[in-house]
């Protein structure tokens, strides 16, 4: 993932999609000065640590019904009995927990002492280690994974450079959606210049920003905005007024076919591992599979992950059986606090399978997914390609399934939590890190295309290849899936052109350099992670 995530809320906090000029944009945290204190005397020892369980459910404000997730029910409690069960919790399951460190939970309010629970160590590149911590309103968690409804116009954008002059370009649109209703129906390419009158290129004034950021992502259903939307191929400038709505992902799109002269290939963009993409995978893996293809191009570049299962399932579809049987989709290692059991479920550790049935996310339990039986395919990746996507990429790998990569540097996460809920809030620590079948998991900085200049991570074949919004995706003319077709027949590559936005500043998650074609898609921070369900 490419921008940074540090312990803010998604709902109900203004989100730093746009920084103004040179200023900070960070979402928070890794302050020591304490922000205000609550009441009552400290109890705090340092180093000392009695169980989470002893504090989970005592809440400022409790809720009148059970936990969803846990069944608890909450009593009434102090932002000290929050934060001390954040402060156990951590500890208990974090996987750096040893660098994290441990604070008077008295001194703090619950989302700012939830923020400096984790490590402040850096990657080789000097990004952050830990650049996946936040939370959720676990009434809005359990509601948009199992449904995978959203409020929103159906316009996801790309954020290619994010100070002034700005660049903003929409990436995709959701079938359905009032983006894609509209007349005519926003398209991929169009780049945003004006948001309800406000200058989206050029204008640097704190209000203003305010302004764009909360009508790009709508927080609510019904919001009207009115946006001034340019044409790249023809430089035309149109307006369009979007009402926000409750919009269904599709996360399968443009699943279709390619006939070349050494067999025939097959696409489809995949954008969010959830609930309810497993039964259009399968749909689209049955597509495939009748259609005979002999290769596959599966487009990533715009998926940040989620639910580690839905990975397992496609990399079992895409390889099949006789690579899969009895291999490791992904072996997840806790802190060494918990190296023979899995401290959330109980159960003894054990690896990730490739899925080879269904598991009930939106199909029936327990039916046999199609398979391709391929031991290749080409992966389409861009810097929001993240966590469970990379697993994909690693876990084939590890079974000598061939992949090769065309685009740019993925985000670099092979960690992953469960989301836990607490007091009405779901929160989201690393927890784990996952290896594939032959031990490997060290891709911090990404994978990145074998000719990618100047630019770290784990190094694998295909191409450098930058962003093309001037083309629908699925088009073989559009250059990502075109570089994937003439690497395939020739192995060769165009100038390399893809790159990562920089993480080198954590104040500014968007860099300043960005403009090069790869930009940032801004999407609920649950959908950049790996998330590991307990069917």
């Amino acid at each position: 993932m490419a921008l940074t995530i540090v312990g803010m809320r998604w709902r109900g906090a203004v989100w730093p999609l746009l920084c103004i000029g040179l200023v900070s944009c960070g979402g928070g945290g890794g302050d020591d000065a304490p922000p205000s204190a609550t009441t009552g005397p400290s109890t705090w020892v340092q180093g000392s640590f009695l169980p989470a369980s002893g504090y989970a459910g005592r809440c400022v404000n409790p809720r009148s019904t059970p936990s969803p997730m846990t069944g608890l029910v909450d009593t009434q409690g102090t932002v000290r009995d929050e934060n001390n069960w954040l402060r156990s919790w951590s500890n208990d399951l974090y996987l750096w927990y040893n660098e994290i460190v441990d604070r008077d939970p008295g001194l703090y309010t619950t989302p700012a002492y939830f923020d400096l629970l984790r490590t402040t160590a850096t990657t080789s590149s000097g990004a952050p280690k830990d650049q996946f911590h936040f939370t959720y309103s676990t009434t809005e968690w359990i509601s948009f994974v199992q449904s995978g409804v959203e409020a929103g116009y159906g316009a996801q954008v790309s954020v290619i450079a994010a100070v002034p002059p700005r660049r903003v370009v929409v990436a995709y649109t959701e079938p359905g959606s009032p983006a894609a209703n509209a007349t005519p129906p926003v398209q991929r390419g169009e780049e945003v210049i004006t948001v309800d009158g406000i200058d989206v290129v050029n204008d640097g004034t704190q209000a203003s920003v305010g302004i764009i950021n909360a009508a790009l992502f709508p927080e609510t259903v019904g919001e009207s905005h009115t946006f001034t939307l340019r044409n790249p191929s023809t430089a035309t400038q149109r307006t369009v007024t979007l009402q926000s709505a409750a919009v269904a992902k599709t996360s399968v799109q443009n699943v279709g076919t390619h006939a070349t002269g050494a067999g025939t290939v097959g696409y489809f963009l995949f954008n969010d591992h959830i609930a309810t993409a497993e039964a259009q995978l399968v749909t689209a893996f049955r597509t495939l599979r009748d259609a005979s293809v002999t290769d596959l191009v599966i487009d990533l570049r715009y998926n940040g992950g989620g639910l580690l299962a839905i990975a397992s399932q496609i990399s079992y579809m895409i390889a099949g059986p006789a690579r899969t049987a009895g291999q490791t989709f992904e072996r997840n290692t806790f802190n060494d606090k918990h190296t023979s059991v899995d401290p959330v479920t109980g159960a003894a550790l054990t690896p990730v399978p490739f899925y080879n049935t269904t598991r009930g996310y939106s199909t029936t339990t327990g039916q046999p997914l199609p398979t391709l039986n391929l031991s290749r395919v080409y992966v389409l990746t861009g810097g929001t390609t993240c966590s469970a996507s990379e697993s994909i990429i690693n876990a084939l790998r590890g079974v000598n399934v061939e992949v090769i990569q065309i685009g740019s540097t993925t985000c670099g996460k092979p960690y992953g939590f469960y989301p836990t809920d607490n007091c009405g809030t779901t929160y989201f620590s690393v927890q784990f890190k996952g290896v594939n079948a032959v031990g490997f998991g060290d891709y911090t900085d990404g994978f990145t295309p074998n000719n990618t200049s100047g630019i770290g991570g784990e190094r694998i074949p295909g191409c450098s290849v930058a962003d093309d919004f001037t083309r629908p995706l699925g088009d073989p003319a559009e250059a990502r899936f075109a570089a994937a077709l003439s690497y395939r027949q020739s192995l060769t590559c165009p100038a390399p052109s893809g790159s990562k936005p920089s993480l080198a500043d954590a104040s500014k998650p968007f860099g300043t350099n960005l403009g090069d074609g790869d930009g940032v898609v801004p999407k609920s921070p649950w959908l950049t992670n790996r998330i590991l369900d307990t069917l």
